[in-house]
């Protein structure tokens, strides 16, 4: 696990590049400007269309599939998937439900950070999930000087309904 936000981050920014690449204006996102040159056109609609961090991931994402770097960080990453995969398969032969918290650290005010890295560490400890592939919910479990805290819950692989069951006990007892 300890590799998990490393791998989502490659897989993450890989997966995004590769499928923001089709929005080129002819087949898919908004029409091109037909009096443009093709790169002009391209250029602009990424400009436009495309926030400054889902740009950085597109960026890094190009990186990490681009030719020399492929197997060195992405297939790593794959890897690290697997590894991450198993080690829930085995969490959960003894546990039907995983709680722990949503994030590292409490809430913070809606643009007090703007850091790119402290921004992807809160993502350390909903990454396992994601990348294992199963259902986890985040439900508020109580405020810190006002701002929320989440309390994540995870389940098998297909077991939706056992975690939103799971969340609602949880939220019903916090309201009795």
């Amino acid at each position: 696990m300890r590799y998990a936000l490393a791998a989502y981050y490659v897989i993450c920014t890989a997966e995004a590049s590769s499928n923001i690449a089709r929005f080129d204006g002819v087949r898919y996102g908004p029409a091109v400007d037909t009096r443009k040159s093709w790169h002009e056109a391209y250029q602009d609609i990424r400009q436009e269309k495309l926030g400054p961090e889902v740009r950085r991931r597109v960026m890094l994402g190009t990186f990490a599939l681009s030719a020399g770097y492929a197997g060195r960080y992405y297939a790593k990453a794959l890897g690290a998937r697997q590894k991450i995969r198993q080690d829930f398969e085995r969490a959960f032969r003894d546990v039907d439900v995983i709680a722990g918290p949503t994030m590292p650290t409490v809430a913070f005010p809606l643009g007090e950070r703007t850091d790119p890295v402290s921004m992807y560490l809160s993502d350390i400890l909903t990454a396992p999930a994601n990348l294992a592939g199963i259902p986890a919910i985040s439900v508020p479990c109580g405020r810190v000087d006002g701002l929320p805290v989440g309390l994540q819950l995870m389940g098998r692989q297909f077991e939706e309904e056992r975690i939103i069951d799971a969340a609602y006990a949880y939220e019903q007892g916090v309201r009795a």
